[in-house]
């Protein structure tokens, strides 16, 4: 049976209540800039940002990953940069900076005018050290696959001079490892297919949690998602034999939750165990 708690408050007095080493792998998005109001001026989006990442960084397993889901806005026709300080951040706090991913949406929200829509986030894979877990998805043609190589191929080296050296392209079969660039169908319909969900303003797809969490994390490990909006990151975790924790702060998405979760059948046969309680 797995366990999952969602802790009821601030992110950090949520944080300060996990032991250290306690999280094997943490996926979320946190709240970001105004493009959505998640609430704003009732319970968010005001959070502290360093320590979050600080607290984050503490209760991380060594070798633990968090994926930090986040985009851009644009403010008096400039984009903030707010990623990249965020990112730069958790390198000053410790973190390894692991890969640099994108999430390619299929569509923009919002079609600019003046500038070439925008359909991506980034999603920054940072290590607690090196990853201690990594099963990498290979569900990518493989166009190598069958092809007769000669070993002796003509490769540029740093100064720009080709050499000759052992080369052997990806023959591992028909698929191989995914490129770093993930696309996911977004809408209604398209990210879950729980209605309920989309009563919170900003859902990410249950794809891109179930991935995230199968290529960090083992069975049995337990996930972390300190800004637990719908559930999303919950309920993959569930769904794919892990334990999880999440936290959040607006009363309305705590009953979106427990709605979203209730539903599910895992729950009425005994294979899962979710409580709610308050942070700190």
């Amino acid at each position: 049976m797995t366990q999952h708690k969602i802790l009821i408050g601030d992110v950090v007095k949520g944080l300060n209540s996990l032991p250290d080493n306690s999280i094997h792998c943490t996926v979320t998005s946190p709240p970001y800039g105004d493009i959505r109001s998640y609430e704003k001026g009732k319970e968010g989006p005001q959070w502290d940002f360093k320590n979050t990442v600080k607290e984050l960084y503490r209760v991380l397993c060594d070798g633990g990953v968090c994926v930090w889901v986040v985009g851009d806005e644009t403010v008096n026709g400039s984009e903030t940069g707010e990623p990249y300080r965020q990112a730069l951040y958790f390198l000053e706090s410790g973190f390894n900076l692991h890969d640099t991913m994108i999430y390619m949406k299929n569509g923009p929200a919002y079609p600019s005018k003046n500038r070439y829509y925008s359909v991506f986030e980034f999603m920054f894979v940072f290590s607690k050290g090196t990853p201690k877990t990594i099963n990498l998805i290979k569900d990518r043609e493989n166009r190598w696959d069958g092809l007769k190589w000669s070993n002796k191929r003509t490769r540029r080296d740093r100064e720009g001079t080709l050499r000759e050296g052992e080369w052997t392209p990806d023959q591992g079969g028909k698929y191989g490892v995914r490129f770093n660039v993930w696309k996911y169908a977004v809408g209604h319909g398209y990210s879950t297919k729980d209605e309920v969900a989309y009563e919170h303003p900003a859902i990410f797809p249950e794809a891109l949690a179930e991935d995230h969490i199968m290529s960090w994390s083992n069975e049995g490990d337990t996930i972390l998602d300190p800004f637990c909006g719908s559930g999303t990151t919950i309920k993959a975790a569930r769904d794919l034999g892990r334990n999880s924790i999440g936290i959040e702060v607006v009363p309305k998405y705590i009953q979106i939750i427990k709605k979203r979760l209730k539903s599910n059948q895992q729950l009425d046969t005994g294979l899962c165990e979710i409580t709610f309680e308050e942070a700190g």
